[in-house]
């Protein structure tokens, strides 16, 4: 057993007067008593696990100073953890103890460093997924995935394909909706294979990575189109676009992301839609960081993609197309697998199809409370980017054009970005910084879209902040908002 209590009177303020004459100021400090291994126990696994859970609760409540009564018989072991003595020894000749204290700063680098020589996995049984993807999924999802595979010819699972196919149609508000099995790379190039069949010159507008490769899938297909190239993480120029769509050579369809995750930046989905109306083009759009995290309405869109291991909080290996019109033979021009009128012609399931995914998805979006999750999302990042700020960490984009699903952190040139991502790792937090476009420019993610929970948002960015030699934020999300907290969605 270990107990860590954060609330004073300490044990050491009854044997120590005035204790914090002895501590240096301006620190967060809890005491850490009661440290106890059974004698046949005592060959350190269960001491290191003890230490693992310290650490990570040291970091959850805001702690950077922790105080002891050390035993007097284990005085080098607290001195190899990174220990300092202060203060005159305590208690009884029978029972003698040393004040001491440990800052965050000395349990990081003395205290892993323990652990990892004596091979402890501890630190790292329970990552914390800040992802884009995969993303952090419920039991549910995962009891749904582990389902016994059927037949994709069986009644039972058509009836459930259909259902998870009725559900985007009203989450999305569009007629239509094809689910491939593949990423949403795969949905994008059924999108331009669709577009190869209109004979008419398109428009690409980008401002990230991601409008960069919606290029690239239209180059692969041999489309015809101009490009509308912006700043990375710089709002799309609007007056610009309307330019290119009454000009002479004026396109007949404009593809650009609703969501640009390289930068977090969100592109003004009802500008689009109402400059796209007025002159009879047609809108196509990658939303597979859009849709299950902010509201999105695809009335009028001509195609859209998407993906289950994002926004929608399932199992990477599905990509959704969404639609609004009907769609005509390919004639054999489009790639059979890629062919959405084969699809639809066949109620979606035109090949092979993995149960275990649909039923996943299914699980994840059948329980779904939209209003809810776009509600805390929200909540959060009202909270987020300012705290972020504060410890001078640079956001990528301005406030109002952002997703709440994703930040986007410029580092300074002294903190490399991969190194960076690596010491969160080790600490036990995934976020994204091995991207090749995210390591180019010194750039992190953080990623709310799967399940999470808030306290382990304050833990990442208390260890971003000492990470980058900044102070640690207030630890309470739902009290700097003055709002009750929401519902925690994960497990």
């Amino acid at each position: 057993m270990i107990c860590c209590r954060g609330k004073r009177p300490f044990s050491l303020d009854q044997k120590l007067e005035n204790l914090d004459s002895y501590l240096p100021p301006g620190r967060t400090l809890c005491e850490i008593r009661l440290l106890s291994v059974d004698k046949k126990y005592r060959t350190g696994q269960v001491f290191q696990g003890l230490m693992a859970l310290v650490w990570q609760h040291f970091v959850e409540k805001g702690y950077d100073m922790g105080v002891i009564s050390g035993t007097t018989r284990q005085t080098k072991l607290y001195h190899h953890l990174g220990f300092i003595p202060f203060g005159p020894v305590v208690g009884t000749q029978d029972a003698l103890y040393q004040p001491m204290y440990l800052s965050i700063e000395s349990f990081e680098a003395g205290v892993r460093e323990f652990l990892s020589k004596r091979g402890s996995k501890a630190l790292h049984r329970q990552m914390v997924n800040f992802l884009p993807g995969p993303v952090a999924v419920s039991r549910q999802v995962r009891r749904a995935f582990e389902q016994i595979a059927e037949s994709h010819r069986s009644d039972s699972f058509i009836e459930e394909f259909q259902t998870a196919k009725q559900l985007m149609r009203e989450l999305t508000g569009v007629r239509n909706v094809e689910l491939l099995l593949g990423s949403g790379s795969l949905a994008n190039d059924a999108i331009a294979g669709q577009l190869s069949l209109l004979n008419e010159p398109g428009l690409i507008v980008s401002n990230g990575e991601f409008g960069e490769r919606l290029i690239d899938h239209a180059e692969r297909f041999g489309l015809k189109f101009d490009t509308l190239k912006h700043e990375w993480g710089k709002p799309f120029d609007y007056a610009a676009i309307e330019k290119k769509l009454r000009g002479k050579n004026a396109p007949g369809w404009l593809w650009c992301a609703h969501c640009e995750t390289s930068t977090s930046h969100l592109n003004d989905l009802e500008k689009l839609k109402e400059l796209c109306q007025a002159r009879n083009v047609k809108l196509c759009l990658d939303c597979i960081s859009s849709i299950g995290t902010v509201p999105v309405n695809l009335a009028g869109v001509y195609f859209a993609s998407c993906a289950s291991g994002k926004g929608l909080r399932s199992y990477p290996g599905l990509g959704l197309v969404l639609y609004n019109h009907d769609l005509k033979p390919a004639s054999k021009r489009v790639p059979r697998y890629l062919d959405l009128e084969l699809y639809s012609r066949n109620l979606g399931i035109a090949f092979t199809h993995s149960s275990n995914l649909v039923h996943a998805l299914l699980a994840a979006i059948k329980k779904a409370d939209w209003n809810a999750r776009f509600n805390e999302l929200t909540e959060v990042a009202t909270w987020l980017r300012p705290k972020l700020r504060e410890q001078g960490l640079n956001l990528v984009g301005a406030d109002s054009d952002t997703t709440p699903a994703v930040y986007t952190l410029a580092l300074p040139a002294e903190h490399n970005s991969t190194r960076v991502g690596n010491q969160l790792h080790e600490a036990g937090f995934l976020v994204s910084s091995n991207s090749e476009y995210l390591r180019r420019r010194n750039w992190i993610q953080v990623c709310l879209m799967g399940e999470f929970q808030q306290e382990k948002i304050v833990s990442l960015v208390n260890h971003l902040a000492r990470i980058c030699h900044r102070r640690a934020p207030s630890t309470n999300i739902a009290k700097d908002l003055g709002v009750k907290p929401p519902k925690v969605h994960g497990d």
